[in-house]
């Protein structure tokens, strides 16, 4: 007789087939070819991959678009064509006018972003180190920056007058509020390894804020500082056109209100055309090549 251990009950459903074994083999392995194991890419995937090459496309398909409307319009008053503008772009930097207008509107934009950079940074190492700079902080970011900065500009009138007072007063409130939520936010995502490893090793303050904070936020930051630049840059061009309404003075945004008074088009959209290749130049020259030189170096963003 069987043991109990050894005999299975019969009124059990009956155990799975067990899988097949898989004979065991080898893969031989290919020759290395002289030139070493990487393969180039074809000429067309290159292509497909280079940023520079879509960007020119987009920018080459937005101008077919703009002649094709001009064209259709017919109308040099409400749309003059691409070569038209690109004539009258040509003729401003030239004759030095377009030049100028440019140097006063970042001479400008340059003072009113760094005093709006230096309260920003203020104001966060303030909150991240204080309770009362963190309700400070909440509370001013709560009031001010849903309001626009064009709608402070009769205050500033008021205050500074017809000229770079009020045009600092303005810039100075585009960018301080943006930059100093995203600074903060990215305080707030410091991991806390990270700040207890400096409070090891004794730093507290703004050493604190300046060596482990500032360099692990440093993606928000970047971030930050590309909305308050663009803040700005629209926010000064803006405020240049009722400046130049006021005084008869100003920069690009003056250049482009004179002449749509008298009703130059070309030359309205060839300092357009001047704003929009500024802000290209400062988010693809300066600010790219920060990340480049920083976060992504470091693995910290991709």
């Amino acid at each position: 007789m069987s043991t109990p251990s050894t005999t299975r009950d019969r009124s059990l459903p009956p155990l799975p087939p067990l899988p097949p074994v898989r004979a065991e083999y080898e893969r031989p392995l290919q020759a290395v070819p002289p030139g070493g194991d990487s393969v180039p890419l074809p000429l067309a995937r290159r292509l497909a991959d280079a940023s520079w090459l879509r960007r020119t496309l987009i920018a080459l398909i937005l101008i077919g678009a703009w002649e094709i409307t001009a064209r259709i319009v017919n109308n040099d008053l409400l749309v003059p064509t691409f070569g038209a503008t690109f004539e009258a772009f040509v003729q401003g930097i030239l004759s030095g006018e377009l030049i100028e207008k440019t140097a006063i509107s970042l001479s400008v934009l340059l003072r009113g972003y760094a005093i709006g950079v230096v309260l920003a940074f203020t104001l966060t190492a303030l909150a991240v180190s204080t309770r009362f700079g963190r309700d400070l902080l909440s509370m001013l970011t709560a009031m001010f920056n849903p309001l626009p900065s064009i709608a402070l500009l009769p205050i500033a009138l008021l205050w500074f007058g017809l000229g770079t007072g009020s045009l600092l007063f303005v810039l100075v409130h585009a960018v301080l509020w943006p930059l100093a939520l995203n600074v903060y936010t990215g305080f707030l995502g410091v991991p806390a390894t990270l700040r207890m490893a400096g409070r090891n090793y004794g730093l507290t303050g703004l050493r604190h804020v300046g060596l482990i904070l500032v360099p692990a936020a440093l993606p928000s930051i970047i971030a930050g500082l590309r909305v308050g630049w663009a803040f700005a840059w629209r926010t000064l061009i803006a405020a240049e056109l009722v400046f130049g309404a006021s005084a008869g003075q100003g920069g690009l945004g003056w250049y482009i209100f004179q002449n749509r008074n008298e009703l130059y088009t070309d030359r309205v959209f060839a300092g357009l055309a001047a704003v929009i290749i500024i802000g290209l130049l400062v988010e693809h020259l300066v600010f790219d090549t920060l990340e480049r030189l920083t976060v992504r170096r470091w693995g910290v963003q991709q």
